[in-house]
């Protein structure tokens, strides 16, 4: 089984352990969004599964071998780490075709990624007229030139415009519909949500979870329903007495915490409750990876505050 497993990884450098003793699985047909605060270790993670670093202890294998033991590398994993790492006085066609040259790739394969990633109209420019997002699809085709059975990838999302934000969510879904295994690094919250099936998350080098998304989020954000009625004096003792704790916000306006929809509905049904509204406010990841990440960051910001003038 394709898969990239890490095991007891640690990296230090010098005084600091930038990985401490991760281990976590990257599995075939799922996408896996990698987060964590800068500094928490995912880049270095990422160095160590790809061979550009070496652990102080432990290991990185990708099907059970690491990357360095492959002869033709491009066809078993595909990567993006940097969109500016490719040579700017090479033109794009001539970069994938020298990548293709190294592995044994079929020529014909660079013409066919330089499709689907957008750029064959520019494929003759050199690379230093690009724009970030011409790179980083650039880098994205690369990526899928070996058509390998991992991918790696670090802000894929990293300066393309709408469409390409919309392309590139497709394309990660697609790969892991097919079996790939996918592993994709982040800092946008809302974008990770709608692609990733598993996260890994880290803070200071550490594995803080390792869980499919829709549980990370159900376990660390409560469940509230919003609802709104013209008969809250009456809704209000009911609900108490079914152990819950309703909140007026505003006139009409209630909100409970700990209960789904259905419940509410069957509870105002039985008692002939008028409901205008009932709604489930959904946790986001951001506000479960805030949760679970407050401390975690090397960095942190104090948020602005409004002043108000006299």
């Amino acid at each position: 089984m394709t898969s990239i497993d890490v095991q007891e990884l640690t990296k230090q450098y010098g005084a600091t352990r930038a990985v401490d003793h991760l281990s976590f699985s990257v599995r075939p047909g799922q996408v896996t969004g990698f987060l964590g605060p800068n500094g928490a270790g995912k880049s270095t993670t990422m160095r160590i599964v790809l061979g550009l670093d070496r652990p102080t202890s432990g290991s990185a294998t990708l099907a059970g071998r690491r990357y360095v033991e492959y002869d033709e590398p491009l066809r078993q994993v595909g990567a993006l780490l940097d969109a500016q790492a490719a040579h700017g006085s090479r033109t794009a066609r001539n970069h994938l075709r020298a990548l293709a040259v190294s592995n044994r790739i079929p020529a014909r394969r660079v013409e066919g990624v330089l499709e689907e990633a957008g750029i064959a109209s520019v494929a003759d420019r050199r690379i230093k007229t690009f724009s970030l997002g011409m790179r980083q699809r650039l880098g994205i085709a690369a990526a899928l030139l070996g058509d390998p059975a991992v991918l790696i990838l670090d802000e894929p999302s990293n300066g393309l415009d709408p469409e390409g934000i919309i392309w590139i969510r497709e394309l990660m879904r697609c790969l892991a519909g097919e079996g790939r295994a996918v592993l994709v690094s982040s800092h946008l919250m809302n974008e990770t949500a709608s692609f990733a099936d598993h996260l890994v998350v880290l803070g200071r080098g550490r594995l803080l979870a390792d869980t499919p998304m829709r549980d990370f989020i159900d376990s660390r954000i409560r469940p509230r329903v919003r609802l709104r009625t013209t008969e809250g004096d009456r809704l209000r003792p009911v609900l108490l007495g079914k152990g819950l704790a309703p909140v007026q916000r505003e006139e009409g306006l209630w909100t409970v915490e700990d209960v789904r929809v259905e419940e509410i509905g069957r509870i105002a049904a039985q008692e002939g409750i008028p409901v205008l509204e009932l709604t489930q406010e959904e946790a986001t990841l951001e506000q479960a990876y805030l949760d679970l990440t407050a401390g975690e960051a090397d960095y942190q910001s104090v948020r602005p505050t409004v002043t108000q003038e006299a």
